[in-house]
C-alpha cells in the first residue's frame, strides 16, 4: 500500500485509534494512534527543528495496522506506505526503528518493555559486532536511535498529548518537502 495524500494519511492514522501492535492485545499498553503520538511529541520535544523526525514518529508503528501480526516486517511496510508521501528520509526512519531496537540492546543493553523482548528476536535479535559498525556509519544513525528511544518511552497509559488533528500542519510541510 502507498498513502498518496495527507488525507489518506491522517485517516489512516485516526484507524489506528483502538488498533494494537499485537492482535491479541499482549503488547504495548497502549494502542497505535496513542503510542504513535506520544512518540512524536517526545521528538517535538528533543528535536524541535527536526519536523521529518517527528513526522517519523508520528507514523513509525503503521505498519502494525497495515500488516497486523508481522512484528518483524512492520517497520519495511510503513516505510513502503509512507515513502512516495513524506520523502525517504521519512521512510529510512520508519524502518529503521527496528534496526535502531537490535542495536540498543546490543551495545547498551537496554532495557526493553516485556512486548519489545518478546519481538525482539523476531526482528533479529541483537545486531553483532560487525552490523553494530555498519549502523553506526549510516547517516540516519543518531535519528534512528533517537526515533528508538522515543518508541520505548511512548507507551504511558493516560498521557495527554497534541491531538491527531494539531499534527496536520507538520504533516502537509514535510510533505511538500
Amino acid at each position: 500500500m502507498s498513502i498518496r495524500t495527507v488525507d489518506d494519511l491522517m485517516n489512516l492514522l485516526a484507524d489506528c485509534e483502538d488498533a494494537w501492535d499485537m492482535p491479541d492485545r499482549s503488547g504495548d499498553p497502549v494502542d497505535i494512534l496513542d503510542h504513535d503520538r506520544q512518540c512524536a511529541e517526545l521528538l517535538r520535544r528533543d528535536f524541535p527543528d527536526d519536523e521529518q523526525l517527528q513526522v517519523a514518529g508520528l507514523v513509525h508503528d503503521i505498519g502494525h495496522f497495515l500488516r497486523p501480526g508481522d512484528d518483524a516486517g512492520h517497520g519495511r511496510h510503513g516505510a513502503d506506505a509512507v515513502r512516495r508521501l513524506l520523502g525517504e528520509r521519512v521512510a529510512r526512519l520508519v524502518e529503521l526503528h527496528v534496526v535502531a531496537k537490535r542495536y540498543l540492546v546490543a551495545v547498551h543493553a537496554a532495557q526493553l518493555s516485556a512486548s519489545s523482548r518478546r519481538t525482539l528476536i523476531a526482528q533479529g535479535g541483537p545486531m553483532t559486532a560487525e552490523e553494530v559498525v555498519v549502523f553506526e556509519r549510516d547517516p540516519e544513525f543518531a535519528a534512528a536511535v533517537a526515533l528508538r528511544r522515543a518508541d520505548d518511552a511512548g507507551k504511558v497509559v493516560g498521557l495527554e498529548v497534541a491531538s491527531l488533528k494539531s499534527w496536520r500542519p507538520v504533516v502537509e510541510r514535510v510533505a511538500r518537502g
